[in-house]
């Protein structure tokens, strides 16, 4: 298990070197200025298309822009925002959030871009169901000679969609939260006794498909942001005179990285930081790797802009907002200093130390919540791989794979999970990326008929 735990941590490093860093932050910041900052001045008639206030039920589709945005936050907001944080502040200190900060802003351009697309360029799967994601942009986008990009992509996701971190993250907050605290003993048995459990409750869910998932999804991702929220605002409150001073201590720190505790790159730690942030950046909102626009692209609409702006509230929701709450939180409670800990346990630390009798059960319920939601999400966007390589009437069987991954989830060390995913994502968003940037000009161009459209008849 040591050398295949170094194998993986060796190729994760691999493909998360400099390449991939200009691809990811120097593709989204060229979308942002070609867009001309869209994102942020069309901010308010997203919130507007989120709401419902264009929604058509006669439009091509299967889920509402709600519905979409909510299947693709059950993916994102969840254990990269309470452990994927957690892990960038145990290696990197605070300086790590500023640039998980950084890959957001970048991010929601390219949320934009990546779900317009997924709508502009629909294909059809071979039972002849239209589907949108990567894979279909780039085949019906830049044809059939692409297609290598298209199956590249289909096979990384199977992998990274697995739902493994989620798991591991999931088993490890119990044991820690409940099990240890109460004299039960530990271990493979229980871990596997976890994973068999999920195994049933993921069961039940996924294999009523994608409506199931995103109506599912629709009612528990509001109700576990509320929750979180107002425990980490008790928290914040409680600590309420460190705030300022570990808020510029993110800024400050991002470029001296005197808590760093990683491998250097390119030469220095403050690049060693930048690669932690965008790293775990990407991880938490997933801009740029190709999950989400699998989900954009199955939302009800025949106007592409209009899904890409409901998109890019992903990464504002998940990194600027919840992952900043979560980083306050272990920061102003000083476990971060004081704790051995690292992913979902340094952030229980944290509740547990300001809420002593009820913090740390009621994170388990967010984490429970959180992690089971994804898990649900994830399976959608495995079986939408697998349907795109082996045909519609073989999806099926990626759900048998993803459940028994469960078990491999709960019972392996978070190291290997959390790096297996990684190397994974990053192989992703290669194609993502590629096809995006270079489709990106005939975005522009839909961006302005929207606009005639939409705008020229003062509905706003």
């Amino acid at each position: 298990m040591e050398i295949l735990n170094k194998l993986i941590e060796n190729f994760a490093s691999a493909v998360w070197g400099l390449p991939l860093l200009v691809l990811l932050v120097g593709g989204g910041l060229y979308l942002l200025l070609l867009s001309r900052f869209l994102p942020f001045r069309y901010l308010g008639h997203a919130i507007q298309v989120l709401r419902g206030k264009y929604d058509d039920p006669n439009d091509p589709g299967q889920i509402s822009h709600f519905q979409a945005l909510t299947t693709a936050l059950s993916a994102t907001v969840g254990m990269g925002n309470i452990a994927g944080v957690a892990v960038a502040i145990a290696i990197g200190g605070p300086g790590a959030v500023f640039w998980m900060w950084i890959s957001a802003v970048i991010g929601m351009s390219t949320k934009f871009f990546t779900a317009t697309l997924a709508i502009m360029y629909r294909g059809k799967d071979s039972a002849g169901e239209i589907q949108g994601g990567p894979m279909y942009f780039i085949m019906e986008g830049l044809g059939k000679s692409w297609k290598p990009l298209a199956i590249m992509f289909s096979f990384c996701g199977l992998v990274g969609a697995l739902p493994v971190f989620n798991v591991n993250q999931l088993t490890q907050a119990i044991n820690d939260i409940l099990l240890i605290p109460n004299g039960i003993e530990v271990g493979f048995g229980s871990n596997l006794i976890i994973g068999i459990l999920l195994v049933i409750v993921t069961s039940i869910v996924i294999l009523g498909g994608l409506n199931r998932i995103s109506k599912t999804a629709a009612k528990l991702v509001p109700s576990m942001v509320i929750l979180y929220f107002i425990l980490v605002l008790i928290i914040l409150g409680i600590h309420i005179d460190q705030v300022p001073k570990y808020l510029s201590l993110i800024f400050t720190d991002a470029f001296s990285a005197s808590f760093y505790k990683g491998d250097t790159f390119l030469g220095g730690v403050v690049g060693g930081l930048i690669l932690l942030g965008i790293r775990r950046g990407a991880f938490s909102n997933e801009a740029g790797i190709g999950t989400a626009p699998m989900a954009h692209g199955a939302a009800k609409t025949d106007e592409p802009i209009r899904e890409g702006l409901v998109a890019m509230l992903g990464p504002a929701i998940d990194t600027l907002v919840v992952c900043t709450m979560t980083a306050l939180a272990i920061l102003v409670t000083g476990v971060w200093q004081s704790s051995d800990a690292n992913g979902v346990s340094l952030t229980a630390a944290a509740f547990s130390n300001t809420m002593p009798l009820m913090g740390k059960y009621l994170l388990l319920v967010c984490i429970a919540v959180f992690s089971v939601s994804s898990l649900f999400s994830y399976s959608y966007y495995g079986t939408k791989c697998m349907s795109f390589l082996f045909g519609a009437d073989k999806k099926h069987y990626y759900n048998y794979i993803y459940i028994v991954s469960i078990i491999l989830g709960a019972t392996t060390s978070l190291s290997m999970m959390i790096n297996l995913i990684d190397g994974f994502f990053a192989l992703m968003a290669i194609p993502t990326m590629t096809a995006t940037l270079i489709m990106a000009p005939r975005v522009i161009k839909e961006i302005k008929a929207y606009k005639k459209r939409v705008f020229a008849n003062k509905i706003h």
